[in-house]
């Protein structure tokens, strides 16, 4: 193991105060096209977590900040702090970036080097940058000098294997990175393989600043064992707060002692409705707005039955009426019928290939 390098004084910068004082932090992990102000709102409705984080703003020599991203910030009403995330490769342009992004009420600047789409590692950002340890200290020292306030960063443990990660690591030291989002895969790994749990305790075990573990927190019970694992200070979550925005109230109420609330297939069956409507856009013709509902449905669908029927039917719905008649029907009134607490196994979230 290689020696940590020489950091100064911890940062003083405190997070924000959690919902709730004394339990592990909770974070909703931004995804590009998903995470935007209306689906924030939505999760928010049905128990936030304690932090949001924007897609990510493309910094580039051209660029200025997106303004339906800004959204996100601006008009934020979900009552809980929303940090700004930047993915980008040239320096000077991340910190003109994040000098503009102070003019907002962020609740700090979050810099993206574990996105895993081709499109954006092959250009040295996101994840791509894990492979230039020596472009990482350039840049985390140019931004950490930038931002007065919080500086975070969400990354992979690797770009193809875990040869930098140490490395990366101690930088995230050395510059006084106020939080760490972890996504224990590599970024060739994409979201295919098991999540390297070990990873992430190690990277806890390394860093200065607080860490959240990110990679398959499937329900509180996957939380409560990650947590207990890696020594985390919290998760952040994606695909399964798109199938379970109720999973930060279940964390919570999990590390309460309190019982799990179990959610039924009709409170599944509003959530779609109330985010169909919020998500919509005035002048969108109804097939690209039901199209659109299928990149959340595709996640939703791996809860309602063991056999994906509803996914089946879901994903040949070419109307708002198709849509609902079909959530309906898979989705009846009554207690007794229950949302999977975990995702039902092989029944696959897979991009929709029939609009």
């Amino acid at each position: 193991m290689s020696e940590p390098i020489s950091s100064s004084a911890k940062s003083s910068h405190p997070l924000p105060a959690p919902i709730q004082a004394g339990l592990p932090l909770t974070a909703l992990a931004p995804m590009q096209d998903v995470t935007d102000r209306p689906f924030m709102a939505v999760i928010a409705d049905c128990g936030a977590p304690d932090y949001f984080v924007t897609e990510y703003f493309r910094v580039h020599s051209q660029s200025r900040l997106e303004k339906h991203i800004l959204e996100a910030v601006v008009e934020n009403n979900t009552g809980r702090p929303v940090f700004a995330q930047m993915i980008g490769e040239d320096i000077d342009h991340l910190v003109r970036a994040a000098k503009d992004l102070q003019n907002h009420p962020i609740a700090g600047v979050d810099l993206n080097m574990g996105c895993p789409s081709p499109t954006v590692y092959k250009k040295q950002c996101g994840g791509g940058l894990l492979r230039d340890p020596q472009k990482i200290d350039r840049v985390l020292g140019a931004l950490r000098e930038t931002c007065p306030g919080l500086f975070t960063v969400k990354m992979r443990i690797g770009f193809e294997d875990t040869q930098n990660f140490e490395t990366i690591l101690d930088l995230v030291n050395k510059h006084q990175v106020d939080l760490l989002s972890l996504h224990g895969r590599t970024v060739k790994e994409m979201y295919r393989s098991e999540v390297h749990y070990d990873c992430i305790k190690q990277a806890v075990e390394r860093v200065d600043c607080p860490l959240l573990a990110n990679g398959d927190v499937t329900s509180a019970a996957k939380a409560r064992w990650v947590l207990d694992y890696t020594g985390a200070a919290g998760v952040m979550i994606g695909r399964h707060a798109i199938r379970n925005p109720w999973i930060f109230r279940q964390i919570r109420e999990e590390q309460n002692g309190q019982p799990v609330s179990k959610i039924t297939l009709q409170e599944v069956n509003q959530y779609i409705k109330k985010l169909y409507h919020a998500v919509a856009k005035p002048d969108a013709p109804e097939l690209r707005q039901v199209a659109k509902m299928k990149k959340y449905l595709n996640f939703v669908g791996q809860g309602v039955d063991p056999e994906g029927k509803f996914l089946y039917e879901m994903r040949r719905a070419k109307t708002k009426a198709d849509l609902f008649g079909i959530c309906d029907r898979h989705m009846p009134e009554g207690p007794e019928h229950l949302f999977a607490a975990e995702p039902y196994p092989g029944v696959i979230a897979r991009p929709n290939r029939e609009s």
